[in-house]
């Protein structure tokens, strides 16, 4: 029964990272009028969901009672600083790291729908090449960085009594503050024409809950499964 449920795990697993690389590549190449959503951005509502979502399952875990929660919250995070502070490191490179998957992600295989001119096919080649190389240097940087986040986040899972959900409401908070930072360093001038949803539909949405229930993820990274929504 133990095995057959690591199969089927193992098979959801895949499904839900297939699943998500696809859509945010298809959810990058798309052409649609209007300004194309920010990937910084996404990156942010994603951290909030992640808080959203380990928080109901930390209330579920006090027996849906809201003074034992916020209790737990206050005693395992605001009477810790030490121990919160701990995860502003991994939690600033995971946000790195999901960006540099967005970076990835647009320039990697993008697809060419028309026939140029022989003038027009060697700009394509031109350009087609930088964009894998920058994309190829965004994979390797964020598959670097993730390794070691992950053994770093682990250490300190193994280090501590504290639940994997009140390590997560802790990175996405640090990841929500970094998030925003960027947001306002790489795309505030975007961000005050266009407005925090700009390009936002119902693909962009689904691209969020995915990484969302992904949690902490790269394709490189295999030391985060048992800890995956």
């Amino acid at each position: 029964m133990s095995t057959n449920l690591k199969y089927v795990s193992l098979g959801i697993l895949v499904f839900q990272t297939t699943s998500l690389v696809l859509t945010m590549r298809y959810s990058r190449t798309l052409k649609e009028e209007g300004p194309r959503y920010l990937s910084s951005t996404a990156v942010v509502i994603a951290e909030l969901l992640k808080i959203l979502a380990c928080v109901l399952l930390v209330y579920k875990d006090s027996k849906c009672n809201l003074r034992t929660l916020n209790r737990v919250l206050h005693d395992e995070i605001l009477n810790k600083p030490m121990e919160t502070l701990k995860l502003a490191i991994p939690s600033g490179i995971y946000t790195l790291q999901n960006n540099l998957l967005y970076v990835a992600l647009s320039n990697l295989d993008a697809a060419t729908y028309q026939w140029p001119s022989d003038s027009q096919a060697t700009a394509a080649k031109e350009h087609s090449a930088g964009s894998q190389f920058v994309g190829l240097i965004a994979v390797l940087i964020a598959c670097f960085s993730s390794g070691f986040a992950g053994v770093y986040f682990e250490k300190i899972l193994k280090e501590t009594k504290q639940s994997v959900w009140i390590r997560n409401i802790q990175l996405g908070f640090f990841g929500s503050i970094f998030g925003l930072m960027g947001v306002y360093i790489y795309d505030g001038e975007q961000l005050s024409k266009n407005g925090f949803f700009q390009g936002y539909n119902k693909l962009t949405w689904i691209v969020v809950v995915l990484q969302c229930l992904f949690l902490r993820s790269c394709p490189c990274n295999s030391s985060y499964f048992p800890i995956r929504l």
